[in-house]
């Protein structure tokens, strides 16, 4: 917990580091225009075809029978589920474009001015960037879906989006914190020997999008504190 503490501090640091700030904006702000603007066009369309899912599924079924039952009806419930659907999918694709474009841009910066002895071994790969901030967000996408029974347990709706979300972070973001320097055995060798420090790291960035004006800048934050997390750890497995 002392070393997810630490990254998150040097993140918080290098909000002062020219050209950091912008990069935490405009990936949540994209995926925001995004899914709205989708919403927007197609909304009904959406719509009708989630009411004949769950009047077609049988536990999607039972779960809207009991959400009504809870004075949630028709076209409410509908909207609720849409809304429930619209949250992942703006986190999701934030997360994946901070993974694939604003990532990199601020591991550039950070580790020419915070670890600028570690040597470049570029041991990741554009494909596996790629398929790692998929994998990600499909795995989180599912598992939203399929835990929504579960968001009737008192306590879950918070609990089961910052585990997913925890998943998310550090399934997209500790690969291409480390692709630059690490060499491709190193790589595992960092991902291995820091799971659960990695995960956590995630968690704590899903509880920070529970957090309002936070939350805008959060999938961002997130992938500069992997940044600090993944070139320390590398730093010190080095050293040893």
């Amino acid at each position: 917990m002392t070393e997810v503490l630490k990254a998150y501090g040097r993140a918080l640091r290098s909000l002062l580091t020219p050209g950091i700030l912008w990069h935490l904006l405009w990936p949540t702000v994209l995926a925001v225009v995004f899914w709205i603007a989708v919403a927007w066009f197609s909304w009904d369309t959406v719509g009708a075809g989630v009411e004949r899912l769950f009047n077609e599924v049988g536990w999607l079924n039972w779960l809207q029978m009991r959400w009504e039952a809870s004075a949630l009806a028709g076209a409410i419930f509908v909207k609720v589920v849409l809304g429930l659907l619209l949250i992942p999918l703006i986190y999701g694709t934030a997360m994946f474009i901070v993974a694939v474009f604003a990532l990199p841009l601020m591991l550039e910066r950070v580790a020419a001015k915070d670890y600028p002895e570690l040597e470049r071994r570029d041991g990741g790969t554009l494909a596996g960037s790629l398929g790692n901030a998929l994998m990600a967000v499909a795995v989180f996408l599912a598992g939203w879906v399929v835990t929504l029974p579960l968001w009737l347990i008192p306590g879950m709706a918070i609990v089961l989006p910052v585990l997913l979300a925890g998943y998310l972070n550090y399934r997209g973001y500790s690969y291409d914190a480390l692709s630059a320097h690490a060499g491709a055995d190193e790589i595992g060798g960092v991902l291995a020997r820091e799971r659960s420090g990695l995960y956590l790291a995630g968690v704590v960035a899903g509880l920070l999008a529970f957090v309002p004006v936070l939350n805008l800048i959060a999938p961002a934050y997130a992938g500069l504190a992997y940044i600090h997390y993944c070139l320390e750890a590398l730093r010190r497995a080095r050293k040893s």
